[in-house]
């Protein structure tokens, strides 16, 4: 499956086609176990077919949440859900020692 092909689809058409790919996997495996796989390379294909669709509909999910997510309605505008930045004190250096001066 090419990429521009899974980038064309909808999030769910690329979730059922997920689904569809690992029941394929899924009987590829008993198929290799009781020896009855002809075409041993479809098992890899298959998995990596799963690994872009996944990619793809994880980068669309992202894209989607950061455009369109609303904030929620307890929040309060400019407010984040971590609280404000705490400053950590500066650390202190130990005290150099005579021998190292020298």
């Amino acid at each position: 499956m090419k990429p521009a092909d899974i980038r064309a689809m909808t999030i769910d058409q690329i979730d059922d086609e997920v689904l569809k790919l690992k029941k394929e996997h899924f009987n590829l495996r008993f198929q290799r176990a009781s020896g009855q796989l002809e075409n041993t390379a479809r098992v890899r294909e298959v998995r990596r077919d799963i690994a872009r669709l996944k990619t793809v509909a994880h980068s669309k999910r992202q894209v989607s949440a950061k455009s369109g997510s609303p904030k929620s309605s307890s929040e309060k505008p400019g407010s984040t859900k971590s609280g404000p930045a705490k400053s950590r004190p500066a650390k202190s250096r130990p005290a150099e020692s005579a021998a190292a001066k020298s």
